[in-house]
């Protein structure tokens, strides 16, 4: 059951960066068609704002991707000396500390959400960018990373229950072993 979830949340991930990736090309699309049209005398004006928030939005999706990719960057000095037990043990310790990090992140983040809305706040550029258009899609990020690093703790938790801890390293561990067990 574990691993079908994890894999179940993979193949959400690998939609949710397909659609990041469409976006931000079509940032890098704008950007490009501003650039041009500067050299006939005239631009779209704000593509640097844009580009801004797009990456804001990808960074924010972008990690639930990179965490099940074993992507997140870890210093694995003492897991890489232990057992499999062991590395399951320090696996596990890492993603509560991340869930943990994750969850209060997007927590702190509502506040920031609520108040554009209640303020109907608009950025101090020349576009007038409603902030809540941009920060609602970045919250959605955040808080998907936290449910998604939560759900995988679960899994890896409940796979150590089970005794089953080296099934854990194909979503848990560090990317540098997943190459060396290949």
């Amino acid at each position: 059951m574990e691993l079908t979830i994890i894999t179940r949340l993979r193949a959400i991930n690998k939609a949710i960066a397909l659609l990041v990736g469409i976006g931000l090309l079509a940032c890098a699309g704008f950007v490009l068609l501003d650039i041009v049209m500067r050299q006939i005398g005239t631009s779209f004006g704000g593509p640097l704002e844009i580009a801004g928030y797009a990456m804001a939005i990808a960074t924010s999706w972008g990690m639930s991707f990179t965490l099940l990719e074993l992507g997140h960057v870890r210093i694995d000095l003492l897991r890489s000396r232990a057992a499999t037990f062991g590395r399951a043990l320090f696996d596990l310790f890492s993603m509560t500390v991340m869930s943990g990090v994750v969850v209060f992140i997007a927590i702190k983040a509502w506040p920031v959400v609520e108040r554009s809305l209640s303020n109907g706040s608009r950025a101090n550029t020349p576009l007038e960018t409603p902030l809540a258009l941009v920060q609602l899609p970045w919250f959605a990020g955040w808080v998907c990373f936290a449910i998604m690093s939560c759900i995988t703790t679960l899994a890896a938790l409940s796979l150590i229950v089970k005794r089953r801890a080296s099934e854990t390293e194909s979503f848990v561990g560090a990317f540098a072993e997943q190459d060396m067990l290949q």
